[in-house]
């Protein structure tokens, strides 16, 4: 008979962090919005039986997660915070050190969700959106003429994907394209940049995204849909001919 190999057990939770979470329990509970004030330090004492020092410390914990806000003076006192979009971004960002992502790792789900999210958006876009979207596109609507400019019209490229992603009403699929869109910015390099610099893609990755717009004012989702995978795939042509690699740091928020 053998014996069975034992689990290994979870790490053991300190009682500031178990106390943390019995806060957020009672914040949920009360269904309390960004803004509302939370119980003093003698009443939270109170409320969850525990000493001064393990609220204290709870509260750090809440307050660097973003999920409260201290302020001091008159009307001051712990209030319900928010996790801001950038915050949650670096948060993700810093999981992912960790897992060796990879540019075709971005790719795979790129394809996926940012036609996706062209569909959704057509139709829906006022006048002043569309204006915007066109604006960003002239941003690189000439031949790069160094390394560095080219970089720039790689990033002013990303804003016109996270400028999509920020008029989206489904704000999982709005995070997720802002985020991709984030890492490709802050963490990738390319090891051949500019050598040589190839003008057929860029040209043909403006002509995608100009198309797109005209697709999202005329309300045509299958083909904006059909454009954004098109576009998908050229950019990841041009970030394999680049030999783009995502750099491991970590990001500010």
């Amino acid at each position: 008979m053998t014996d069975t190999p034992a689990k290994p057990s979870s790490p053991r939770r300190s009682r500031p962090v178990k106390v943390a979470d019995q806060i957020k329990d009672w914040v949920v509970q009360r269904d309390l919005k960004q803004g509302a004030k939370l119980p003093n330090e003698a009443e939270m004492i109170a409320l969850f039986g525990v000493s001064k020092g393990t609220v204290r410390e709870a509260m750090r914990i809440l307050e660097a997660q973003g999920l409260i806000v201290t302020r001091t003076g008159p009307g001051g006192g712990s209030f319900v915070g928010e996790v801001s979009l950038e915050r949650a971004k670096s948060l993700l960002a810093n999981y992912f050190y960790f897992q060796d992502l990879s540019v075709s790792d971005i790719y795979q789900m790129r394809k996926v969700v940012e036609p996706e999210l062209a569909a959704s958006l057509a139709g829906t876009l006022c006048p002043d959106q569309i204006a915007e979207l066109r604006g960003l596109v002239q941003q690189y609507d000439r031949p790069a003429e160094s390394p560095e400019e080219e970089r720039d019209q790689h990033i002013a490229s990303l804003k016109f994907h996270a400028k999509l992603a920020e008029y989206s009403r489904n704000p999982l699929l709005a995070f997720m394209v802002s985020f991709m869109a984030r890492i490709l910015t802050d963490l990738t390099v390319y090891r051949r940049l500019y050598e040589p610099h190839n003008e057929e893609l860029r040209v043909r990755g403006q002509r995608h995204q100009l198309d797109l717009v005209e697709a999202l004012e005329a309300g045509d989702a299958a083909r904006a849909e059909a454009i954004m995978r098109s576009h998908m795939l050229g950019a990841e042509s041009l970030m394999q001919r680049q030999e783009a690699r995502v750099m491991r740091r970590f990001i500010a928020e």
